[in-house]
């Protein structure tokens, strides 16, 4: 009798990591560019990252919030950086899902650790990368596109998932960082450490994931426990360095338990501003 009232507390705990995992919130944040022309000023980038499909649990239904969410706001691009799958047996899912997204800019992805096999998760596995291409999504694998509206320039980027020795979650040794003489540079990364990976001199927007915002985290008093990130230099938001932002998507999906606990699912949507010289 001593252990029902624990099973209890459990039980209801779990039921509420379960719903905050589905529960998937649409942000909005402003990102201010240096030097970005007045073509791109007001462009809306929406940042989806770790859908992790095939994982047991509510990914699916998380997922398909997701979709909904960004196709509601209307965005001019759309940016999707990594572990789409965390098991082939999501990727049926994975296609009906992305064919729905449209943005007049296009659709644009990379991969994560995930797809690529390289995780402890003992749910997950790597199988074929699907064709993206059949559904309209431009997949990055270390190679770079520029698209052009309203006469300016956009130079997308996606970079592989490597953990060099030197630089855990960064930018492998022997790799560069993409250059462009693009208006604006976008580079899609799935690891948020590839920012130290950047010269001085980079500038443009970045967009990450993979840390899920902590997934199960627990109130402190100076804010939360990241349980999955104990020690991380970065967690989720916006970070700038000089030119150069980044942004770390808390994600839509979930690994290793279904749950999630302060860290709700999200996706964003991104409104690029100039930024000129004197900080206006």
């Amino acid at each position: 009798m001593f252990f029902l009232p624990l099973i209890g507390v459990a039980a209801a705990t779990a039921a509420l990591g379960v719903a905050e995992a589905r529960s998937v919130v649409r942000l909005d944040r402003v990102v201010p560019i240096e030097g970005l022309p007045a073509a791109l000023d007001g462009i809306r980038i929406a940042h989806v990252s770790d859908l992790h499909l095939g994982a047991p649990g509510v990914n699916r239904t998380a997922a398909q919030r997701a979709i909904a969410l960004v196709n509601a706001a209307a965005p001019d691009l759309v940016a999707i950086t990594g572990d789409l799958l965390t098991h082939p047996r999501g990727t049926d899912d994975l296609l009906e899902l992305l064919d729905l997204l449209d943005a007049p800019l296009g659709v644009f992805a990379t991969l994560g650790n995930h797809d690529v096999g390289d995780t402890r998760d003992p749910c997950s596995r790597a199988g074929a990368i699907p064709d993206l291409s059949a559904i309209g999504v431009e997949l990055l694998r270390d190679r770079a596109v520029t698209i052009t509206t309203e006469g300016a320039t956009i130079a997308i980027s996606g970079l592989e998932p490597r953990r060099p020795d030197s630089t855990p979650y960064g930018l492998a040794a022997g790799a560069s960082w993409p250059e462009s003489t693009a208006d604006l540079s976008l580079v899609l990364a799935h690891y948020p450490d590839v920012f130290d990976g950047a010269p001085l001199d980079a500038r443009g927007l970045v967009l990450t994931g993979h840390l899920h915002g902590g997934q199960i985290c627990v109130p402190w008093p100076s804010g939360r426990l990241r349980l999955s990130q104990l020690g991380h230099r970065y967690s989720e938001g916006l970070y700038h360095r000089a030119e150069l932002t980044m942004h770390i998507s808390r994600g839509v999906g979930t690994t290793f338990v279904p749950l999630r606990f302060f860290a709700r699912p999200e996706v964003t949507i991104l409104t690029l501003r100039a930024l000129n010289a004197s900080g206006g």
